[in-house]
């Protein structure tokens, strides 16, 4: 005799095949909320993640789930859940070894050559999902300055569309394969090592790191600005190419006088960045404000 045992099992079962129309409801919902462009080839991820949380609230229905998320408050709940699974991607500290490199030896010793002590930077980190970008930009420039010469001044934001992600960037505890690739030098002065063999990002480090929710769709209304550093890496390769120069336009607007937006390897493509100026260094793809417009502001 077989046991029946009802909706504890009901997460295991397979949920039905969504049909074209149904992704195309579900890509269209997605991109007019997050501005992230789905493709008939990334129909699979769709699947996997909505179907992944709809087991998890045991919905068997892609079309309750869809109404679902649009029932008011709890309905925003559910969306802010869903939509963390949707867009934080794979994350790590000193992900690009290149343009970090580019920012400590070139951008800042050619930024403030000149400039009044103490020194004064701020970054932005775009789409920063749980934190390791944002703070290995604050771990860099931190060193860096004080490798100049002067305490500096450093304030780090980092925005991204998750709550949960935020929330766990805020926390900034992170397994050890997440720092695994970060130099000894600066895990050893910004990370603690904890009983259960994660890293804590230090206090003092975290008290100079600002963590924000925004939508990338938002930017126009953003406050942040004028900003020193925009890091925003693996981030537009989501948009289509419309929304993305769009997107880039409004970030180069963002940058004060001799500034620099860092991008990922490809995210400009077909990109007329006006008034910027391409940076040339191998392996990197940045565009610089130029300096001169300090005098003429």
């Amino acid at each position: 005799m077989v046991e029946n045992h009802g909706p504890l099992w009901a997460g295991l079962r397979s949920l039905p095949e969504m049909s074209e129309g149904q992704f195309r409801r579900w890509a269209d919902l997605l991109e007019r909320r997050t501005g992230m462009s789905l493709p008939e080839e990334r129909r699979s991820f769709l699947v996997t993640n909505v179907g992944a949380r709809m087991r998890e609230i045991g919905c068997e229905d892609y079309e309750e789930y869809f109404q679902r998320l649009h029932s008011g408050v709890l309905g925003h709940v559910e969306w802010a859940t869903l939509v963390h699974r949707l867009t934080v991607h794979e994350t790590r500290f000193y992900r690009h070894p290149a343009s970090l490199d580019y920012l400590r030896r070139a951008f800042l010793p050619d930024t403030l050559e000149g400039c009044p002590r103490p020194y004064r930077i701020q970054a932005w980190s775009v789409g920063c999902a749980s934190g390791e970008e944002t703070y290995t930009l604050a771990m860099l420039l931190d060193q860096r300055l004080r490798e100049l010469g002067a305490k500096p001044y450093v304030a780090v934001t980092g925005t991204d569309l998750s709550l949960d992600a935020l929330a766990a960037a805020r926390r900034g505890v992170y397994h050890p394969l997440r720092v695994g690739s970060l130099p000894a030098h600066l895990s050893q002065r910004y990370l603690e090592k904890l009983q259960d063999g994660r890293y804590r990002v230090n206090v003092g480090l975290r008290r100079r790191v600002c963590f924000a929710q925004l939508n990338i769709l938002d930017l126009a209304s953003a406050t942040l600005g004028p900003m020193d550093i925009i890091y925003c890496q693996n981030v537009l390769i989501y948009f289509d190419k419309l929304r993305r120069h769009r997107i880039l336009g409004q970030l180069a607007a963002r940058l004060a006088p001799g500034g620099v937006l860092v991008l990922g390897s490809g995210e400009a493509a077909g990109w007329r960045a006006e008034g910027l100026q391409r940076v040339q260094r191998r392996g990197v793809l940045a565009y610089r404000r130029p300096l001169a417009e300090r005098g003429s502001a």
